[in-house]
């Protein structure tokens, strides 16, 4: 992460600008209890769309649904974040809203598109797909037929057989197949993963397919392969890197440790490298 003030989170932003990659803004924080809390956390991502303008930095924001209010009624995370992308329209810019567990993919998805069907939303908000979930393909293709740019991870979050893939190499190989299902829509999406050989292949894809590097992007965690960000950036694709920000490192850290270990120790391995 870049620090805990949006002092420390601009320089960061400027830092990965000048290597030629583009950033997204994580507010960190999700499952809040009361009003107050998803009220502030909305009033610190306006705070961020008008640093983004101020600075002029190539960065947009990512947010979870929890963190403004979901679980204290839908209503309130649909008006914080229909509040957000007004300003984002505003100002040019651009939402991705954040997968969390299965049980808020539904939730989330419906926002999204009800939201991206507003006037002159298309296009300022997105949404994130999770190739171990085997509903991910249907939902892909919906979302394609609407125009909504998708961010494809393979997912973070525990979850069981009955709605995930268990095995790596089945959630590569759909990985790969979303990856050119995305990639052949027309719609701007981006694919986020880390794994050498998975942005290979796409690579190799996308030139025999005649997909220009210019119609979709890579993107990755701040301080996770910087070598193969700024090497990907150096050969013309597009690069962003995810960066999250803020004091609620700690609790998010240690939730994700807790619902896969797997995730901290593949950080540990990869932070440093390059």
């Amino acid at each position: 992460m870049a620090g805990t003030t949006l002092e420390e989170l601009v320089a960061a932003a400027e830092a990965m600008n000048r290597k030629g990659v583009r950033v997204t803004v994580d507010y960190l924080g999700e499952h809040v209890v009361n009003p107050d809390e998803a009220e502030r956390c909305e009033d610190r991502y306006h705070r961020l769309l008008d640093e983004i303008v101020r600075r002029n930095l190539d960065a947009n924001i990512s947010l979870k649904l929890t963190h403004l209010g979901l679980d204290v009624n839908h209503m309130l995370a649909h008006r914080t974040v229909e509040e957000l992308l007004r300003h984002a329209i505003a100002v040019g810019n651009f939402i991705r809203v954040d997968m969390e567990g299965s049980a808020y993919t539904q939730r989330t998805l419906d926002l999204v598109r009800d939201l991206h069907r507003r006037p002159g939303a298309a296009g300022h908000i997105g949404a994130v797909l999770q190739a171990y979930l085997y509903r991910s393909e249907a939902d892909a293709r919906q979302l394609c037929a609407e125009g909504v740019r998708i961010r494809l991870c393979k997912g973070a979050y525990k979850e069981s057989a009955e709605h995930a893939y268990p095995s790596k190499a089945q959630v590569d190989a759909n990985y790969l197949h979303l990856a050119r299902l995305l990639l052949q829509s027309g719609v701007f999406h981006a694919l986020a993963t880390h794994d050498e050989k998975i942005i290979t292949k796409i690579e190799r894809w996308s030139a025999r397919e005649g997909i220009a590097a210019s119609a979709f992007e890579f993107q990755m965690l701040y301080g996770v392969r910087r070598d193969l960000q700024e090497r990907l950036a150096r050969e013309g694709w597009g690069v962003r890197c995810y960066i999250p920000y803020g004091t609620e490192w700690y609790p998010y850290f240690m939730r994700r440790l807790a619902e896969r270990p797997a995730n901290v120790l593949f950080l540990a391995r990869h932070t440093f490298r390059g």
